[in-house]
């Protein structure tokens, strides 16, 4: 892990304890559309000067107005819960300097614990490593930030400035539409189980990706809804939020009774004989981790074959044209780029890159006004 690259810039924080505001004042030709943003909040700057052991992700200036002159920016403006939730999932709840990063994934818990953005027990969480010699996060919708390398001391803690806002993650429903699962999302909606995946707690989803669903087409066109519903929930567990860093071999209980069999192989994370070929999606109520194949609780047995795609419906076949239940499937009020899903699954980063930077004052100015009622 390089860490020397930091050393000078920590050295040149202040040595001595400062307050939360005179920490951010630092940095005013960074941080000043932040600091004004929390100047309308009270509350809350009291809440988090008196604070203890946080980190914050500080969105820079130039961050901010590319949020705000956004769809997301511009529908935050006009909902403060909203406004809330993104402020309280840029606070993390522990000290995270950069010497706490390393090459490995983790996932770390925030502020955020209001359950209409957050069902996750221990607050929603901000995916964090190395890359290179800085450090990367991953939000909602695989959503990439960049710490830059100014390091903050405070009496609470750290303040890192970030190059993106974070994106709160979403329903899993509305993260598999804008991740183009499209065949999960319709079946999802087929089988009426839309609301009743999203409202669980804790749960790790492994999804399969719309090729998986093409691959068993002709056994998945007679199903009956019973038939679905007893298939997709067995692609749901409940209650272990399985975020790739603490996956084992093992075996998890899922949601329509059966279980599966985790497995690690050469690094690889395999489900019965499903493989994960994009980990760690986070969504609202847990991690959605996306798998080659559609499990079958009827051959649970399935076992993993590293050196080629298993199928674990004997006999079904695919239909080229045919993408199942994705006539179901809603229109997207997000996407995620192909190029970020891209790079996470090759586990390269794409975080800072390409960009407009706009004005953003207009946005700025209702998200101070709304951000005032938040707290009032």
């Amino acid at each position: 892990m390089k860490i020397n690259n930091y050393l000078p810039l920590a050295f040149a924080s202040l040595a001595s304890a400062q307050s939360l505001t005179e920490a951010l004042s630092s940095q005013n030709a960074t941080l000043s559309s932040l600091t004004a943003l929390l100047g309308t909040q009270e509350s809350l700057l009291q809440a988090l000067s008196a604070a203890t052991n946080i980190t914050i992700l500080a969105p820079s200036n130039d961050a901010l107005a590319t949020f705000l002159n956004s769809t997301a920016g511009q529908a935050a403006a006009t909902d403060p819960g909203a406004v809330a939730a993104l402020l309280t999932y840029h606070v993390l709840n522990g000290t995270y300097p950069p010497s706490a990063f390393t090459n490995a994934s983790q996932f770390l818990p925030s502020l955020l614990s209001n359950t209409s953005y957050a069902n996750v027990t221990g607050g929603q969480v901000v995916k964090g490593m190395l890359n290179g010699t800085g450090v990367a996060l991953t939000s909602g919708l695989l959503a990439q930030s960049s710490v830059l390398p100014a390091v903050l001391n405070f009496t609470g803690g750290v303040i890192h400035i970030i190059d993106t806002v974070l994106t709160v993650p979403q329903s899993p429903s509305g993260t598999a539409v804008a991740a183009n699962l499209t065949s999960i999302a319709g079946a999802l909606s087929a089988a009426n189980l839309v609301s009743t995946v999203d409202s669980l707690k804790d749960v790790t989803i492994f999804a399969p990706s719309n090729a998986a669903f093409s691959d068993i087409s002709s056994a998945l066109g007679n199903a009956s809804t019973e038939a679905l519903t007893n298939i997709l929930t067995y692609h749901v567990v409940q209650g272990v939020v399985g975020y790739s860093s603490i996956l084992t071999n093992t075996t998890l209980k899922t949601v329509n009774g059966g279980s599966v069999t985790i497995s690690i192989i050469d690094g690889t994370v395999f489900v019965n004989s499903a493989k994960v070929i994009l980990p760690d999606v986070l969504v609202s109520n847990g991690v959605v981790h996306v798998i080659d194949g559609v499990l079958n609780p009827d051959n649970a047995s399935a076992a993993p074959n590293p050196t080629t795609t298993s199928v674990a419906f004997p006999g079904a076949s695919s239909a080229a044209s045919d993408i199942p239940f994705t006539s179901n499937a809603p229109t997207p009020s997000a996407t995620i780029s192909s190029s970020v899903v891209n790079a996470a699954t090759s586990g390269t980063s794409t975080a800072g890159g390409g960009r407009a930077v706009e004005t953003g004052v207009m946005g700025l100015g209702a998200l101070f006004g709304v951000a005032a009622l938040v707290m009032a």
